[in-house]
């Protein structure tokens, strides 16, 4: 009976060990699979896919900056066309000051001023977070060669001597000539705008694509109206 007792007891014992190391392997492996996470061990390297022809999306400064999401060269090449295109088009309302007559004209002037100077903002800041350079080599900037409507640099914009026969004008002929080339400037920013919008990628270059569509399109049916009546 006594050795029948001793038996067991040493057989209850031995179960208890392995109880015991089975339970301090499994702790160890616990702590293996969380060391990553407790103690800032390396953890897998994230990968971002950002789709043919485009870039991976910015992250830090970036962001920040207010471009979020993957861009392409349609991105790059609308902002840094438009905020030159953007700049004409402040030089020309800061003309109507002591020139312009009609008070619709005052009214888009300051309008384009409220709209245009805070879009250029928002695109340097998107070349900034996309490390681009914010002016490139997209033909003239001032179309000075080609004229008003100029085909061979940025659509629409002035040449010298567009800005300079609107610096020359007064009263009813600066009204005038002011809706005209603001017309071609418009139209010319419009069918950039559009260009974004079909080739772009990146939300937020598009979305600005969008309000550029929309308000200057409305801008233009407004000279078009003032035209007819001055």
């Amino acid at each position: 009976m006594r050795a029948f007792t001793n038996r067991t007891t040493r057989k209850i014992a031995l179960i208890g060990a392995a109880t015991a190391t089975g339970l301090l392997l499994s702790a160890c492996g616990a702590d293996d699979g969380m060391s990553g996470a407790d103690h800032g061990g390396p953890s897998a390297p994230a990968t971002a896919s950002a789709g043919s022809g485009a870039t991976a999306a910015p992250s830090g400064a970036a962001a920040e900056a207010g471009a979020p999401g993957a861009f392409n060269d349609a991105d790059v090449m609308f902002a840094q066309m438009m905020i030159p295109h953007h700049e004409q088009a402040l030089e020309m309302a800061k003309l109507a000051d002591g020139r312009a007559e009609d008070s619709e004209i005052k009214e888009l002037v300051a309008a384009v001023e409220r709209a245009q100077d805070p879009e250029i903002a928002k695109m340097r800041a998107w070349l900034k977070g996309w490390g681009r350079p914010e002016s490139a080599d997209h033909g003239s900037a001032h179309g000075s060669a080609h004229g008003s409507g100029s085909e061979g640099g940025m659509a629409g914009m002035m040449s010298d001597q567009d800005m300079k026969d609107l610096a020359a004008a007064k009263g009813a002929a600066f009204d005038r000539r002011f809706a005209e080339l603001m017309i071609a400037h418009h139209d010319g920013a419009v069918a950039m705008a559009e260009d974004e919008r079909k080739n772009g990628r990146n939300a937020t270059a598009r979305k600005l694509a969008d309000d550029v569509v929309r308000t200057q399109s409305a801008e233009i049916a407004a000279l078009r109206r003032i035209l007819d009546r001055i």
